[in-house]
């Protein structure tokens, strides 16, 4: 059985008290209820749920499209910076380097990877994007096809699957990926206002990086954006504040309910400027970002402990308000009700802060990283 003590962040709010768990899993979470604006002043530290990442490309100068041991680096580095659970992101590319990716992701599945952020499932960014708005993305795009997802998916479970509805087939198909229990992202996308909400009828669930990589919104033609911003229940959204302006991620917020953070974090995570690989392409870290040579944004650097103080200390959002939008929301997203969240009976997941909200130590179902 391990113990901590401090400030402890409860679905019903902060508790001064202690968290016991036992074989992975939260025991006893007791305590006296306390303010949340008593909290950073008050000196102790100050616990909450492990950080829950659904779009992780690398970190630590590895890429999910290696294959190998690629996805143990990558889950250890999120670790490092308070991720306990995440989806492994591919990039657009041929089948046959889809599968080398897949197949490196089997072993790190069973587990905590080697005392890394728990690896859920495989968030397929490409291939069922618009060659028009790859972003970053090769330029292998193509339609969905069944058969090529189900030979994935045989592999490693895809969790989540971003497409872009205009391209043929696409949305006609999203009913039957529904019902075979995929979650739908609509992204890398030129889809008109009236396509998206089309697909939002047809069931899908969110948005991949909203405002990046999507057409984008005018009063006269409000596109995927103006399409997300009144209809969406869920998105996700990069708080670097490269890829969106603090004004751009406050508009989200107050539109989109399930709106939860994620990083695009490329191999330059966690690792000093210069050149890395995204799948395919050839990325170079500076000034704060990742950059393809024209100066396209290509995923990022950013890690969840990060992205949790500028949501604190640039957003103005509350500790707990910050926690739920890197933490439970995307945890209930993908069905993980047993993760992103401090209370008996789910995984002893657990990030702690110092006042000043630095990493203090992580568990991962209760192991120290």
């Amino acid at each position: 059985m391990s113990t901590l003590e401090g400030y402890i962040l409860t679905p019903d709010g902060f508790l001064n008290g202690r968290i016991e768990f036992v074989a992975g899993r939260i025991h006893v979470v007791a305590g006296v209820p306390v303010i949340e604006d008593a909290v950073r002043d008050g000196g102790l530290p100050i616990i909450i749920p492990g950080f829950v990442d659904l779009h992780v490309h690398g970190g630590g100068g590895r890429d999910i499209m290696d294959g190998g041991d690629a996805a143990v680096t990558v889950a250890q580095t999120h670790a490092q910076h308070g991720t306990t659970s995440l989806l492994a992101t591919t990039m657009t590319a041929p089948h046959d380097e889809l599968l080398e990716a897949f197949a490196g992701l089997a072993a790190p599945r069973k587990g905590a990877a080697n005392r890394g952020a728990s690896i859920l499932g495989v968030h397929l960014e490409g291939p069922f994007i618009s060659a028009k708005r790859l972003g970053a993305q090769p330029d292998f795009a193509r339609r969905l096809q069944l058969d090529e997802l189900n030979a994935l998916h045989a592999v490693s479970p895809i969790r989540l699957i971003t497409l872009a509805p205009e391209v043929e087939g696409n949305l006609e198909l999203i009913p039957a990926l529904i019902a075979a229990g995929y979650l739908i992202n609509l992204g890398h996308s030129e889809a008109t206002y009236e396509q998206t909400c089309a697909a939002l009828n047809a069931g899908a669930h969110g948005f991949t990086h909203l405002y990046n990589a999507m057409s984008g919104f005018h009063h006269r033609a409000p596109g995927m954006v103006g399409a997300a911003l009144a209809h969406a229940r869920h998105a996700e959204i990069i708080p670097d504040l490269l890829h969106s302006h603090p004004g751009a991620i406050a508009a989200a917020l107050r539109s989109i309910a399930g709106l939860y953070c994620v990083t695009d974090s490329t191999a330059a995570a966690g690792m000093p400027d210069g050149e890395y690989r995204l799948g395919r392409q050839l990325v170079t870290r500076c000034m704060g970002g990742v950059r393809l040579a024209d100066g396209t944004l290509a995923g990022s650097v950013l890690t969840m402990d990060q992205a949790f103080r500028n949501l604190v200390d640039v957003m103005g959002l509350s500790l707990t308000e910050a926690s739920r939008r890197t933490s439970s929301l995307a945890a209930s997203y993908v069905r993980e009700h047993d993760r992103g969240r401090l209370a008996v009976g789910c995984y002893a997941d657990v990030v702690v802060l110092t006042p000043s909200l630095a990493i203090e130590a992580v568990h991962v179902s209760g192991r120290a990283i």
